[in-house]
């Protein structure tokens, strides 16, 4: 059969992603070189040569030497297929260290759709024993599904590693400033339901926001992240504790400001360092954009709901400072 429409510009997204594409068919090595060819897999300009495999070389993968193994790792094209012998080709790549995602729609590729890291079985034309052994259904038979899942998985770790970030550094600012009020022997900056008040309401809501983000521009012209790469790496604990110093110096600096400069009362000086603390969360919100997105126009800004989670954080400030039963309540 001749490849689908759109075919190759999803092979081409997967390539530019870091994802390798490898055929695995029971046709002729002819037939299967010419699909692939066609679709981008192998043989086109920039694309990597074709290296045909027949599935008479696959036999009892066990028993093969490293340099055979090798060389069937490096193969993008698998001709003459059986399908038990795909349950091989993914222990091989698997014991290089490679994550593997497997399609099939049989009952034969069951064992094969169990090891890999990912099975993804045909919604339509898959049998009920793939779907039931396979992490993903694609509902469409699509491989453009695939490829979409792949991008929203990417943004959905993007987004949980912006609402943690958020957080703790939101977070470690409240405690800094506080310790080193406390050990210095100054006002204390914020009392402490003006703390829950923070914590329950105008951190919650912007770290939802982060957390529903669309995907960032680019986001799929990047390698796969390391499987073992952590939510936090060294860098982003390095940009929590740079990030909370500041926020913490702000509220500091504001309340003997209040203090020293305004001649605020103790109340009204506390009142400046609260609103200080909370709306340098919330402008922080727009800190946490990506490196490589641009600075007024990034994912942050084009996140509806994080300027309907400031609006309404900030509402809710003003309500602090203005409504009686809440000023008496948090002291403002």
């Amino acid at each position: 059969d001749p490849p689908r429409e759109g075919t190759r510009e999803t092979i081409d997204a997967c390539q530019a992603a870091g994802i390798t594409v490898e055929m695995i068919t029971g046709d002729q090595p002819e037939t299967a070189r010419a699909i692939a060819e066609a679709v981008g897999i192998a043989g086109g300009e920039g694309e990597p040569e074709p290296i045909v495999m027949q599935g008479g070389e696959l036999e009892d993968v066990e028993s093969l030497d490293e340099k055979t193994k090798d060389r069937i790792v490096e193969a993008n094209i698998f001709a003459r297929v059986e399908p038990h012998q795909k349950l091989g080709i993914v222990k091989m790549y698997q014991e290089r260290g490679h994550v593997v995602a497997m399609t099939g729609d049989g009952i034969n590729d069951a064992p094969a759709l169990k090891k890999a890291d990912i099975g993804v079985a045909m919604g339509i034309r898959g049998t009920e024993a793939a779907k039931q052994v396979a992490d993903m259904v694609l509902n469409d038979d699509r491989l453009e599904t695939m490829v979409e899942a792949v991008k929203q998985g990417r943004a959905i770790f993007d987004n949980i590693r912006k609402s943690i970030i958020f957080m703790l550094c939101t977070n470690v600012a409240e405690v800094l400033a506080v310790a080193i009020a406390s050990i210095l022997g100054w006002t204390l900056p914020l009392r402490p339901l003006q703390i829950l008040y923070l914590n329950l309401l105008t951190d919650v809501f912007p770290a939802l926001a982060l957390a529903v983000g669309p995907a960032r521009e680019g986001i799929m012209d990047e390698p796969s992240r390391k499987p073992d790469e952590a939510v936090l790496t060294r860098c982003h604990w390095a940009e929590i504790a740079r990030g909370s110093v500041i926020l913490a110096a702000c509220v500091l600096g504001s309340l003997k400001y209040a203090e020293a400069s305004l001649g605020l009362n103790q109340a009204q000086a506390i009142t400046v360092s609260f609103l200080t603390l909370a709306i340098g969360k919330l402008w922080f919100t727009f800190n946490l954009r990506h490196r490589s997105s641009g600075v007024f126009r990034n994912e942050v800004t084009r996140n509806p709901w994080v300027w309907a989670a400031i609006a309404f954080c900030l509402g809710l400030l003003y309500a602090a400072i203005k409504l009686p039963l809440l000023t008496n309540l948090l002291k403002t």
